[in-house]
Order: structure tokens, then sequence, then C-alpha cells
């Protein structure tokens, strides 16, 4: 992996106690102001993550705006056997790769997880240990493996 210090941005009084990770052929991450993220989170961009501005990631949170694994057993083999061997390829990965975007005011929930492709929404509250496949609207609460809309949340807390 690399850690290209130009295709990583972090904005004033944000605080990172996770790891922000780019795959060797590229990928950028781009955090708003005041946002924190949790000890044990990992932020993995072969394409780019974009968070906006008081976003609150908990611990343990693993965000992915890729698929670096085949389907394929036998390439599978092969993928696991290379980074054990001399670790993450730099290129040549087949990766699946969609951007990640988070909206301002958003707070994800402990040992959440979030896939490729994904986008949510202004002020949205992801559960605990939720796992999130689809674009989760703004100001909602949204919990589950695969998540779904618990509520939305009324004018009075947005």
């Amino acid at each position: 992996f690399r850690h290209d210090k130009t295709k990583i941005v972090i904005g004033e009084k944000t605080y990172v106690r996770g790891e922000l990770l780019l795959f060797g052929h590229g990928g950028e991450i781009h955090i708003g102001h005041d946002c924190y993220i949790g000890a044990g989170t990992r932020i993995w961009s072969a394409a780019r993550i974009d968070i906006g501005n008081h976003v609150l990631i908990a611990h343990n949170v693993n965000i992915h705006d890729n698929i670096s694994h085949p389907a394929n057993a036998a390439l599978r083999r092969q993928h696991s056997r290379n980074i054990i061997e001399s670790g993450h390829p730099k290129d040549g990965l087949n990766l699946n790769e969609k951007p990640v975007s988070i909206h301002d005011n958003a707070w994800i929930g402990f040992n959440a997880t979030i896939l490729k492709g994904v986008t949510i929404g202004e002020g949205a509250i992801i559960g605990a240990c939720s796992v999130i496949t689809k674009d989760v609207p703004a100001w909602t609460i949204v919990a589950g493996n695969p998540a779904k809309i618990i509520r939305e949340l009324p004018e009075s807390e947005r």
C-alpha cells in the first residue's frame, strides 16, 4: 500500500485514530473538518472516499471502496498466496471499485462495515455492527445486516 500525502486530505480539527490506507495503483481519501475517526477503524481506498464535515466514525469501522478478492476459487488461492509471500500487490489487482461518500453530520456506529459505491446522506446514523451495501437517505437511522431503515429523524432532531 502507498501512503501518498497528496492523496489523503484531512480537514482542520479532525482527529484520526484509525488507519487510512491507499492501494498502490491509486485511491484518495478526503476528510472534512471537525471529524472523529475511532481507533481500529480502517478506511481502504482504491478509488475515492469522501467524508464530509462533523462526521463521527466510531471504533473498528471498515470502509472500502473496492472488492479486491476474486470470486474464482483458483484465483482467490493465488491471491492469498501472493499476500502471504510478498504482501499486498501494488499493481495488477483486478479491483471492482466504486467511490464512497459520507455526507456532513453522519454518525457511524462501532464495528459497522460500509461497502463500495455507497452514499450515506447528511445526518444519517448507522447502527453498531451494521453492514451498509446500499445508499442511506439523509436524516435516517439504519441498522442491521444488511442495513434497513429504522426511522427518519424528525426536523426537531436535525
